[in-house]
């Protein structure tokens, strides 16, 4: 049997990613500072956290990294099956913030599993696909369970409830789904039959009805409904064209709500600008570019769908995040990934990216020639 070496990973992949996260880093000092100061009298304690996060997310990172990545298709039923009993749990045991059930609180620390559920699911659909074959073209033996899977992870997470979490994970596996070759009369036919329980599901809430008519008209109630989102608009009016400068803006002194986490892309506006905002997100749009590459170059499809699913899920919850801070749309409390204070995000999205990089690695692969020589002898 031939030996095979692994190629070297993709470096500019890589290099965007450290530049986000020691970005992202640095923002949630400066997002966090005076909160911290305010509840634990130090202006560190955020920062803190989410370094011990950061070095454990790249040390993950850099472990999946070296495994092969068909070796996840081999353990993705056990994480997915993990993951579903980790969702079922939490909103059961876990630590109620705000009327959500989506953490568990370990210390000082808080976990939560629908970061991983996401990742999970992705993968388990993409090795479906992958062992299906041409059956994935069938509705009842092809594309029924993964709807039912996708609608179950959904349930569970709609419980907590997270909506925000949903779009996301609906919008990813339906990107994966549709590269996978689903046939696109079922999925009009799933699309018309899912579109009126979602709206129903939407409007089931009055939380949720504000939210939308405040997100069409923010200026109506800028003290009530609206506040977070008239506050974040403040904070890129403020901050102009070139910005008030690194750590002198003003809305994260207590005006802006969640200004390290859901809102800390109001805060680079803030401090760095128009300039600062669009440099940032051509860096981001670059990172996404990088990412989708590297999994359309892969020749196996699980492998593929893998990498396209990870690329997705980064890709539309920062979408998610940064329409809803804008005001593009309605605010649904989703963490720019890799900016975002919180750990379980950054853990999670930087596994993701090590598996990525082990995708990445497969593009270089070449036959090592002397084990080759020694065969043909």
């Amino acid at each position: 049997m031939t030996a095979v070496k692994r190629g070297k990973p993709d470096f500019l992949f890589l290099f965007l990613t450290f530049l986000l996260v020691s970005f992202g880093l640095v923002m949630v000092f400066s997002a966090s500072a005076a909160t911290s100061i305010m509840r634990y009298h130090s202006a560190w304690y955020f920062e803190k956290k989410q370094s011990v996060w950061a070095i454990i997310g790249v040390i993950s990172m850099f472990i999946f990294m070296n495994i092969h990545y068909k070796k996840f298709e081999k353990w993705v039923k056990i994480l997915f099956l993990g993951s579903l009993i980790l969702l079922i749990l939490v909103v059961i045991v876990g630590t109620n913030i705000n009327g959500h059930k989506s953490w568990f609180g370990i210390g000082p620390f808080g976990v939560q599993p629908t970061e991983l559920a996401k990742i999970a699911l992705v993968l388990y659909i993409a090795a479906l696909i992958h062992k299906k074959g041409e059956k994935f073209q069938q509705f009842k033996k092809g594309l029924l369970p993964v709807i039912l899977l996708m609608g179950l992870v959904a349930g569970l997470i709609m419980l907590q409830p997270d909506i925000g979490s949903v779009i996301v994970i609906l919008l990813g596996t339906s990107i994966v789904i549709i590269v996978g070759g689903a046939n696109s009369k079922h999925l009009l036919a799933i699309l018309l039959c899912v579109s009126p329980i979602a709206l129903i599901i939407v409007l089931a809430k009055s939380y949720r009805i504000q939210r939308f008519t405040s997100f069409l008209h923010p200026w109506t109630d800028p003290q009530g409904t609206s506040y977070q989102l008239v506050q974040s608009l403040y904070a890129f009016g403020h901050g102009g064209i070139t910005g008030t400068g690194f750590g002198l803006g003003i809305e994260k002194n207590f005006y802006l709500p969640e200004a390290h986490t859901d809102f800390i892309f109001s805060v680079i506006g803030e401090e760095f600008g128009f300039i600062g905002d669009a440099i940032f997100l051509l860096i981001y749009v670059l990172f996404l570019w990088r990412g989708l590459l590297i999994a359309v170059r892969c020749e196996d499809l699980f492998g593929c769908l893998a990498g396209i699913g990870i690329i997705s899920l980064i890709g539309f919850q920062a979408l998610v995040n940064l329409g809803g801070v804008t005001g593009s749309i309605p605010i649904t409390g989703i963490p720019l990934p890799f900016i975002s204070y919180g750990g379980s995000s950054l853990l999670i999205s930087l596994t993701s990216i090590g598996i990525l990089l082990s995708i990445s690695r497969e593009k270089e692969s070449k036959p090592d020639l002397h084990n080759l020589i020694i065969e043909k002898q």
